[in-house]
């Protein structure tokens, strides 16, 4: 079986409906990953997810390098068995946590030093420990090594980072053995469009069975990160998957699905949850919010996930108020449901031929948080990733 099947394209955009296969399951896509970068998806279980739609979780191999270990993680069965999620699930390489912890990292072409977050160890990791660690996790999908870099930084910066991803890119396609885990590239380029086809090209050419675009939605503006998306996603091969990393929110997920983009993954859903923003078709709603205090109705009356269909706002309103453990689940419940369900409608949707339309019908109700406000949260959110703890990673 083919790892990736293309079921039905938009002849109005260059979306695309299909089936992401893998040894643990198939996965439609446009699809959309719940972050579990330490073995779990923060507040969730594995029950939780496979109920809000959960087909694809992504781990993290920095953090789980750190603890608990691959090799422990190997010896307990792997990461699927030590999680107990038996469905699909992607490992990242750890190169944006490599960008996020710049002050503790020296990066030279045979790899990166760095210091542990949690107590300050000194670790070695280059492109071969990068895989040989993902091998021992057992995820089906698997990252290449890379170096992202800030949107500011300069051209010269930014074409030395992508030299040395395409480096790092050919190591780690000598060093993987597993048949059963798919390998894939990651464009680079920074804000570059000569670069990004540089690097595509580069990357095609060493053939991988799929392909991710790497080094974007980290401050840059919105319309920024959509145009370097757009066109390296078209510098891509049509009939392998194309994953845009780190990318989550609403309009941008059905912007970029335009683009014939198939895999996301983000921490926004979970993070926002956490601070009581919930997803809705009209927006983010405050739950912490006065109107809510005494609102009947769920907080979001369009909503059949297990929080609207079992507790009103009013309720939700009061577990924030009070910080109750309790609230953090629910809330991160409905907005993984939420963004889930969307991806489902959009694979209907391309499906049916009114992918276009359902587009501009949702982007016409929904109000995504103005540009100056995102930008200042992302700015703040970048800073909290270089401080002592890891524990906002998601």
């Amino acid at each position: 079986m083919a790892l990736f099947e293309i079921d039905t394209q938009c002849p109005e955009t260059r979306a695309r409906a299909g089936m992401l296969n893998t040894p643990h399951g198939s996965v439609s896509t446009p699809a959309f990953m719940p972050l579990a970068t330490q073995g779990s998806v923060k507040t969730l279980s594995p029950a939780d997810l496979r109920d809000v739609g959960a087909e694809m979780i992504l781990g993290n191999t920095y953090h789980l390098y750190l603890r608990p270990g691959s090799q422990i993680v190997k010896q307990l069965g792997g990461l699927h068995k030590f999680m107990a999620w038996d469905s699909p699930m992607l490992t990242d390489s750890g190169g944006f946590q490599v960008f996020s912890l710049a002050h503790l990292r020296e990066i030279t072409d045979e790899g990166v030093r760095f210091q542990s977050h949690i107590d300050g160890s000194e670790h070695f990791l280059p492109p071969e420990l990068a895989i040989d660690i993902q091998e021992e996790l057992g995820a089906d999908i698997i990252m290449a090594f890379d170096e992202c870099v800030a949107y500011t930084d300069d051209v010269p910066l930014m074409r030395e980072a992508m030299r040395r991803t395409h480096v790092w890119a050919e190591r780690c396609l000598s060093r993987h053995r597993r048949e059963d885990q798919a390998l894939f590239g990651i464009v680079q380029g920074g804000t570059s469009p000569e670069l990004r086809r540089e690097s595509a090209k580069h990357l095609v050419s060493l053939d991988f069975p799929g392909y991710a675009i790497g080094g974007l939605s980290v401050g840059e503006p919105k319309h920024l990160m959509y145009s370097i998306a757009r066109e390296t996603a078209a510098l891509l091969p049509e009939e392998k998957p194309r994953y845009l990393m780190g990318v989550g929110s609403p309009e941008d997920l059905l912007e970029c699905v335009s683009y014939g983009i198939d895999m996301f993954d983000c921490a926004l859903p979970t993070r926002i949850a956490r601070n009581g923003a919930f997803l809705t078709r009209n927006g983010r709603l405050n739950i912490s919010n006065s109107r809510f205090k005494d609102q009947s109705a769920p907080v979001d009356p369009y909503c059949n996930c297990y929080t609207c269909r079992t507790f009103s706002a009013a309720y939700l309103h009061h577990l924030f108020k009070c910080d109750e453990l309790l609230a953090y689940r629910l809330a991160t419940i409905h907005n993984l449901h939420f963004i889930l369900d969307l991806m489902s409608a959009m694979h209907l949707a391309i499906q049916e031929g009114i992918f276009a339309e359902f587009k501009e019908n949702f982007l016409a109700n929904y109000q995504p948080v103005d540009e100056e406000t995102r930008m200042e949260q992302k700015r703040k959110w970048t800073r909290s990733q270089r401080g002592k703890s890891g524990n906002n990673f998601t």
